[in-house]
């Protein structure tokens, strides 16, 4: 069976200053951005909104395969979002691609390359010694983040399962790009973007 796919885009964006998921990328949005990746590869793709969730909401095509889910809780941190979209997910999705809105220049190739290791537990991408986003989590391991309380962190299951992790090693500094301040988001790539100063 097809992974699931999730993105979140639940955070204030308080440094960033304006909503990150609506920011202006390759002719489109960040968030848009990443669903096209997404939903040409894994099903369905579930968005995780939070703060100012209807105007993101509204600027979201629907279209099959997308389902978009709102965290109230936003507020208590990412694993709360995170747990929102994967009880959004069906039971029997065999794995999930998780990413960041923040993170929109990964490229194609790297989300091919992580879901060649569909079947690992664990598939992280690694640049240059370091690890990014997105990363694959097995069903086994879906389980696990869902019965974390809401206020720890994620990396409690990536922790606990380092030895059965893939390391996907990619030539993709775009798995490292954090874009959470306008200094970030205008280091991005000129030819990349879709707004000119």
């Amino acid at each position: 069976m097809t992974p699931a796919g999730v993105i979140l885009a639940a955070g204030e964006s308080s440094r960033m200053g304006t909503d990150k998921a609506l920011l202006p990328y390759d002719d489109t949005t960040f968030v848009e951005h990443l669903l096209g990746f997404f939903l040409a590869r894994v099903s369905p793709v579930v968005v995780v909104l939070g703060y100012n969730a209807a105007r993101i909401a509204a600027a979201v095509a629907p279209r099959p395969g997308l389902q978009v889910v709102v965290n109230q809780d936003y507020a208590l941190g990412q694993l709360s979002s995170l747990q929102t979209g994967l009880r959004a997910l069906p039971a029997d999705a065999p794995a999930v691609l998780v990413t960041l809105v923040d993170h929109p220049a990964v490229r194609e190739s790297t989300l091919d390359a992580i879901l060649a290791r569909a079947s690992a537990p664990l598939a992280v991408p690694r640049h240059q010694g370091r690890r990014g986003h997105p990363v694959l989590f097995s069903r086994r391991l879906i389980e696990e983040l869902l019965a974390l309380p809401p206020t720890a962190s994620a990396k409690q299951v990536v922790h606990a399962h380092r030895d059965e992790t893939i390391l996907v090693e990619v030539d993709d500094p775009g798995i490292l790009r954090d874009i959470d301040t306008p200094e970030d988001y205008r280091e991005l790539e000129p030819a990349s973007r879709a707004h000119r100063d």
